[in-house]
């Protein structure tokens, strides 16, 4: 077997990914015993430098003998590469501010802008023509390595990779561990007692199984029970829609209220901070105008009233202090065990990765990317075949499998009216008029970052 394992970090320049990126897998053992090299990829060159600083100095610590380089030439970067791991912003929160604003201004009820609603799909738009030309780009250059991909919103521009190119897209989240640490404080166990499979859609899945790993126990009953037990506002930001999900559809969902609330059309009432996320007054001007992004609140989790009254520079200081490996702790994201056991052959289980459907969520349509949990080893990667899920749920999900597809195929045919159908068929959305003016609104605002488009 050939050891040389070159793999690549597309967007390394960022401050949470890069470094994030880098630790975990100069941490492995199984990948670092093999004469690994790691290309640092990114198209703005500002952040390189201190990213590859970053390497060189943790494999140093680390005894780590790892050939570590940087270029902002993608092409240049692919051939050989066994794994490529993605994530990617586009003046993330700039934009983001946009995202969850103005499909509002429209009389959208989405309550938040992320990952479904109008404001997801924008948000997909802008990353999906740089994560297309990569996959395309690996096709040439890298047709057997991994496609990784951290970037959101997940499930769509996986869709677009695994529909538009030939290349192995697997997309990774850690919103399935949310959940389960939901669940424990519920059920007052440690969350390493749970074994609890979702399946579904990233950012939407359902726990078909709770189980206590030392007794083998059902869980479910317990659950229920304590659900109705605990109080209607612990923690209501993050689980209190959870709750009403799961009296209504019997399944406890994942991963919290601001993720699962995009794909509902009636979730408001149960995020309180949304109004108050890119909180800004429009008398001094919206934040597209004044150029100023306004704090972006998670949720009430974050207390407000933590925010300084003087807020200090939106981008934290950057430590010169070269790190000590006491601080060096793996991030908890999923792509180094995957990678571990696809390259290196490690027997892994992973609780959640997003692949097209091969039968492993049954009722839900062939080749849409779904969330399940897999194993991988050196034979490859094997998603779970999971139980079917009920009928009311499966109803949610099918609904965003159609959206999906129809946005994959409005990028491909650079058609708005395609868009718009995907629009319309979004629960946040209730009038074909403001879908439009949204729709126009949006490229008027993001036409430099979003691919061509006409009616």
């Amino acid at each position: 077997m050939n050891d040389d394992l070159r793999i690549v970090l597309v967007g390394a320049g960022s401050r949470e990914f890069g470094p994030a990126s880098i630790r975990d897998l100069l941490l492995s053992d199984p990948l670092c015993d093999r004469d690994l090299s790691l290309v640092l990829v990114d198209i703005d060159p500002s952040g390189l430098p201190r990213s590859r600083a970053y390497a060189e100095t943790v494999a140093e610590r680390l005894g780590r003998r790892v050939a570590v380089s940087a270029t902002t030439d993608l092409e240049a970067a692919l051939p050989g590469a066994r794994a490529v791991i993605l994530s990617i912003e586009i003046k993330r929160y700039f934009h983001w501010a946009q995202d969850f604003h103005v499909p509002r201004m429209f009389g959208s009820s989405q309550i938040y802008g992320e990952n479904g609603g109008p404001g997801g799909l924008f948000h997909a738009l802008r990353n999906m023509g740089p994560a297309v030309e990569l996959a395309r780009a690996m096709e040439v250059r890298c047709p057997e390595a991994w496609l990784v991909n951290y970037t959101n919103p997940l499930t769509k521009l996986c869709e677009a990779q695994s529909r538009l190119s030939s290349v192995r897209v697997v997309g990774l989240c850690h919103g399935v561990f949310h959940g389960m640490e939901q669940m424990a404080r519920l059920l007052e166990l440690p969350v390493e007692r749970l074994d609890a499979r979702a399946s579904g859609l990233n950012h939407f899945t359902w726990f078909e199984s709770v189980r206590d790993r030392e007794t083998g126990e059902d869980l479910y009953p317990r659950l229920r029970r304590r659900e109705g037990e605990a109080h209607w506002l612990h923690d209501w930001d993050e689980i209190a829609l959870s709750r009403i999900l799961f009296r209504v559809f019997g399944l406890y969902p994942s991963p919290g209220a601001n993720h699962i609330g995009e794909y509902l059309g009636w979730a408001r009432e149960f995020l309180g901070s949304s109004l108050l996320q890119f909180f800004y007054d429009p008398v001094r001007g919206a934040p597209w105008e004044t150029g100023e992004t306004p704090t972006w609140l998670y949720n009430l989790g974050e207390n407000p009233t933590d925010v300084p009254v003087f807020p200090e520079s939106p981008l934290p200081r950057v430590r010169d202090e070269r790190p000590d490996t006491a601080d060096l702790a793996p991030s908890g994201e999923l792509a180094v065990p995957l990678l571990e056991g696809v390259l290196c052959g490690v027997d892994t289980y992973l609780d959640a990765v997003n692949v097209p459907n091969d039968g492993y969520v049954p009722g839900l349509p062939e080749d849409a990317v779904v969330e399940v949990p897999a194993r991988a080893d050196a034979s490859g990667l094997r998603p779970s075949t999971m139980a079917r899920l009920p009928e009311g749920i499966l109803g949610l999900l099918r609904t965003q499998t159609s959206i999906n597809r129809l946005l994959v195929e409005a990028f491909a045919d650079g058609s708005r009216g395609t868009l718009l159908q995907a629009l319309l068929l979004d629960p946040t959305t209730d009038s074909y008029r403001t879908a439009v003016h949204t729709i126009d609104e949006m490229f008027r605002l993001q036409g430099e970052v979003l691919p061509e488009m006409e009616w």
